[in-house]
């Protein structure tokens, strides 16, 4: 096995010889705060209308059992664009640090040096070297292996509030807006933003159609260029995140209120991205991967008032470790190598999109790379059996505490009591008897109602133990035989 990840490689991989003319475009679209059980295609019961999301499934590959690197924006999108676990690193120096390391490999620089256009729009929320807005943001995209960007540094109700061409400000935050919230709901839903600093050319309610049509733009570019380099776009809407802020053509048109409309919203903003790639003749030459980096803002009281359950049948919310915390939509279309209609009972993670794109296109990772990363193209291609597991162990720490979880197989285990997040209680200490921690069997209790800490304890053991192993061994894939290619990936429980 590895040591502890020290250093991190600038990026020049070992790559087969493919064709750039065969290599797909790539999209990855990341829905912010959206729940499991939003989508119609995961939730029948759904209060909310998404079609464009429910086409990309009779189309594609529908993941039950997919899930974020942690349960909150920025360690969701930390693992996601560098295949490693966000306990990791210390993804709480954010607002004033950037959170990926200069040289490290991501999504981004991966597939630049396999020769494609690599360009961002939305939620960038992995932090910026901030020295004046007059001066470069330092650490972002375009020094993590994005050709272009446009987007912002974090939510949309988090200050200050600015747009960000590249790595420069398009305008500085030099006006004033107030802080606003939604009485008919709690702090952190409705209309929620905070006060500070806004640039002038910033409305809050046209940031998700202002993203929308830098994304169709760019699609447009690239399909009037008539070149043979592929593209790889990273879309990162900052939505349905506070602030629930949908347009007039949406408001009062969903079952679930506020949050609904603004849902079918994001849909329909999907949907004219889909439509883009069609109409410049690429969407059958386009691999899309739909998500959420995380999962809803939405209470039990919501459910009964709504009849609408954001968490399609799962225990709890956004920041908790139970699974409505981290469990979410997961969607891939790849015409052509993906069945349409198809759907998977794999657990992955967002971590695998870096060894998956690798082997989408013939590349290798070196072995530091992606660390907690595993290659899904064969479970796309249908060639991994569903009862053999493609990835070891996802491990994972709350979004409100140090609390910590291993998901192996059927078990989840919790290292302690409460949801770890925003569901309440967060904390509790063990009385007398009490078990010290949770394990649930996730294939006969997917509501995690019934704890089996106490009942189980050789599967605690073991589970706690895998947990240790792979925390202090600083990756979960290992690599037999040194090269880091994706073929070669062993778990650390094989």
């Amino acid at each position: 096995m590895n040591g502890p990840l020290t250093t991190f490689l600038t990026g020049f991989l070992t790559c087969l010889t493919v064709s750039a003319a065969t290599l797909p475009n790539i999209v990855v679209i990341l829905a912010d705060d959206m729940g499991y059980g939003d989508p119609g295609c995961y939730n029948p019961q759904s209060k909310i209308e998404t079609p464009r999301i429910d086409s990309l499934a009779r189309e594609g590959m529908r993941f039950t059992a997919a899930h974020t690197a942690g349960p909150l924006c920025h360690p969701s999108r930390y693992g996601l664009m560098t295949g490693r676990f966000p306990f990791r690193t210390d993804v709480s120096v954010w607002p004033t640090e950037p959170l990926i390391a200069k040289g490290q490999v991501t999504l981004a620089s991966l597939l630049k040096e396999q020769g494609y256009h690599t360009a961002m729009v939305g939620k960038w929320h992995l932090g910026f070297k901030e020295e004046g807005y007059d001066k470069p943001l330092k650490g972002g995209p375009i020094d993590c292996g994005f050709d272009s960007f446009f987007g912002i540094r974090a939510s949309t109700d988090i200050p200050p509030y600015f747009y960000i061409r590249d790595d420069r400000a398009v305008q500085e935050p030099t006006e004033q807006i107030e802080e606003e919230f939604s009485g008919n709901w709690s702090k952190i839903q409705g209309r929620r933003r905070l006060a500070g600093a806004i640039s002038p050319d910033m409305k809050l309610e046209e940031v998700l159609p202002r993203f929308t049509a830098e994304a169709v733009k760019l699609i447009g570019d690239h399909a009037a260029a008539n070149g043979d380099q592929p593209l790889f776009l990273y879309l990162a809407y900052p939505s349905p995140h506070t602030p629930w802020l949908p347009s007039e053509e949406f408001t009062g048109k969903s079952g679930a209120g506020l949050y609904g409309d603004f849902v079918m919203m994001v849909d329909a903003n999907i949907g004219k991205v889909l439509d883009a790639l069609e109409k410049t003749g690429q969407a059958q030459d386009t691999l899309i991967v739909f998500a959420s980096d995380n999962g809803p803002c939405w209470y039990d009281e919501d459910v009964e008032r709504f009849g609408h359950d954001s968490a399609g049948g799962l225990r709890g919310m956004k920041s908790d470790l139970w699974e409505a915390g981290h469990r979410v939509p997961f969607i891939v279309r790849w015409p052509g190598r993906v069945e349409a209609g198809s759907t998977s009972e794999q657990i992955v993670c967002l971590t695998d999109l870096l060894a998956t794109f690798a082997s989408a296109t013939g590349c290798e990772l070196p072995g530091e790379a992606g660390p907690d990363s595993f290659n899904l193209v064969p479970v796309l291609e249908g060639r991994q059996p569903e009862n053999m597991p493609v990835r070891g162990p996802i491990v994972m720490k709350a979004g409100s505490c140090s609390s910590m979880m291993i998901l192996d197989g059927d078990f989840k285990l919790i290292n302690a009591l409460g949801s770890g997040g925003f569901s309440d209680p967060k904390v509790i200490t063990p009385g007398p008897g009490d078990p010290a921690g949770q394990l649930y069997n996730l294939k006969n209790d997917i509501g995690e109602t019934e704890n089996i800490y106490s009942a189980c304890p050789e599967m605690v053991s073991r589970l706690t133990a895998e947990m240790n192993a792979i925390i202090e061994q600083g990756r979960s894939r290992i690599i037999e035989d040194g090269t880091g290619g994706p073929e070669t990936e062993k778990t650390m429980n094989d």
